[in-house]
């Protein structure tokens, strides 16, 4: 029964070995061609496809910050300082020193500037890009400064707001710093982009001025730990 068996097995095998079999030769036969002009044999090489999971692959790739979904960004920042409200207001409202300290910041430029009001072009880089605007500064001396980009190509919306604040009583060169900023892209992929950069970009701002105004006017007050405050707030 068992010897019986064996040649069932092999014709089922052949069966089903068949069309394979028949497939590979027509294969072969149409990637052999024949040029007469110079008597030689030609191998045809097939067409590669790109296997379908590439394409997941790559949107996989420029969702590296997370979904597409908002291209809006906001943070805040609320900070004692050991400098006074006129010596934090000094160091914001000098944008065209901005070049030399802010984080990303290759350009500022104060083209036009009256009580209460400035207009400054700026440039701001953070690889892969560059943007080039121009900023409409409200001035509120000591206690405001406020900033908004009025026609980048890259954002529809950019704003900053600096308030300042008394500090700790009993400490009058201090104050309390109020930071926030908000941006929407025009694309989502620079969205995306900005994602990546955007705690490099911003977290350093307040501690970028705060240096700044130690180069400017020397060490800070020194505040007791207990009566320090830091907070941080981003979407």
């Amino acid at each position: 029964m068992a010897r019986s068996a064996r040649p069932l097995r092999k014709a089922l095998c052949d069966a089903f070995q068949f069309p394979l079999t028949l497939a590979r030769e027509r294969q072969a036969k149409h990637t052999v061609r024949y040029l007469a002009s110079c008597g030689i044999l030609m191998n045809r090489v097939p067409m590669l496809k790109t296997p379908r999971h590439c394409h997941a692959q790559q949107r996989n790739f420029f969702n590296i910050a997370g979904p597409l979904i908002n291209k809006k960004k906001e943070y805040s920042e609320r900070r004692v300082i050991g400098f006074s409200m006129l010596e934090m207001y000094n160091v914001v409202s000098g944008v065209a020193d901005y070049k030399h300290f802010v984080p990303w910041c290759k350009k500022s430029d104060v083209i036009s500037k009256r009580s209460g009001y400035a207009k400054a072009q700026l440039e701001v880089g953070f690889p892969p890009i560059v943007e080039r605007y121009t900023s409409v500064v409200t001035l509120v001396r000591p206690h405001l400064v406020k900033a908004s980009c009025t026609d980048g190509r890259l954002f529809n919306h950019l704003e900053t707001n600096w308030r300042f604040s008394p500090g700790v009583p009993g400490y009058p060169r201090t104050c309390t710093v109020d930071f926030s900023i908000s941006f929407e892209f025009r694309s989502l992929l620079h969205s995306q982009l900005a994602t990546v950069f955007f705690d490099e970009v911003v977290k350093q701002m307040v501690a970028a001025f705060e240096r700044r105004a130690k180069k400017l006017y020397g060490p800070e007050t020194n505040i007791p730990r207990e009566l320090m405050l830091h907070e941080v707030h981003h979407t």
